[in-house]
């Protein structure tokens, strides 16, 4: 396996960090990662560990205010700020490897990037593998809550409103120790500013969802308390793509791919990209 990592800048200037890990011979495909929320492209070894050795590179960045890469810590002032690192890494992998089908792997947060990114960017891109993807206001959340979220992004950009619950990532509890210990991982609050674009970004998802139409394919945890699980379903109901798959694991957590029964989503993750490379 060839591990490398470095750096790039964005038009404002801010330092974004990137690393990939590629087998020995040529790649059959690129799996290009796009994280959650407060954490960073290092948690997907699980990943990596499984589709290198098969022949599959993976690449990934950390977004603006997330592990190494520079920014305020969880804040954003647009999607823009995370979909045009996107873009340019994109076009970076794109030149190091052209001719490599390129698939898009959004996580949680990532998943809600990453489809804004689609929006615009599909037909540059084999397949989406989209987890747990954070395009749905839980049911329990007011209209009144969400108004006083977008006022405060307004007002009061920078103040923390909530973080991310641990317990909540995983019931494995080795991975939950290794992401509360892990130095990389953002554990105060979200910014109020974050908050409203992410709101933002899932009225938009909500409302242009069915202008999605490449293959992609939905993982997603039933017991999964960190977004709602019925967001999966709108995003795979609503997309008009004719190749598209979703996949519900009974009893399983926020990340799919760091849960005790993690080997049956990797194998179904395998199969489907074995069907579309």
């Amino acid at each position: 396996m060839i591990h490398t990592e470095g750096k790039f800048k964005t038009v404002g200037g801010a330092s974004i960090y990137y690393q990939s890990w590629r087998p020995e011979g040529e790649s059959k495909a690129i799996l290009l990662v796009v994280h959650g929320l407060a954490e960073h492209c290092g948690r997907y070894m699980n990943v990596v560990n499984h589709f290198v050795p098969r022949g599959y590179a993976v690449f990934g960045l950390d977004l603006p205010g997330h592990g190494k890469s520079d920014g305020t810590r969880v804040y954003a002032d647009g999607m823009a700020d995370f979909t045009n690192p996107l873009k340019t890494y994109f076009d970076m992998v794109q030149g190091w490897h052209p001719g490599t089908p390129i698939f898009m792997l959004g996580h949680s947060m990532g998943g809600l990037i990453g489809t804004c990114f689609l929006f615009d960017y599909q037909d540059k891109l084999k397949g989406a593998v989209i987890s747990a993807p954070a395009v749905k206001v839980g049911a329990s959340i007011p209209p009144v809550a969400i108004f006083l979220a977008k006022l405060l992004g307004q007002i009061l950009p920078k103040l923390g409103l909530q973080g991310v619950d641990a317990s909540a990532v995983s019931s494995d509890q080795q991975v939950v120790k290794d992401y509360i210990n892990d130095p990389l991982v953002y554990r105060g609050k979200t910014t109020a500013r974050l908050g409203a674009v992410l709101l933002d970004a899932i009225q938009r998802v909500t409302a242009e969802a069915g202008a999605l139409r490449l293959p992609f394919i939905v993982v997603q945890g039933s017991a999964d308390s960190l977004v709602d699980p019925d967001g999966a379903r709108m995003l795979y109901d609503k997309a008009s793509s004719p190749d598209k798959t979703i996949k519900i694991y009974d009893g399983y957590y926020h990340e799919v791919f760091n849960e005790p029964g993690r080997a049956r989503v990797l194998q179904d993750v395998e199969t489907w990209l074995g069907s579309h490379c």
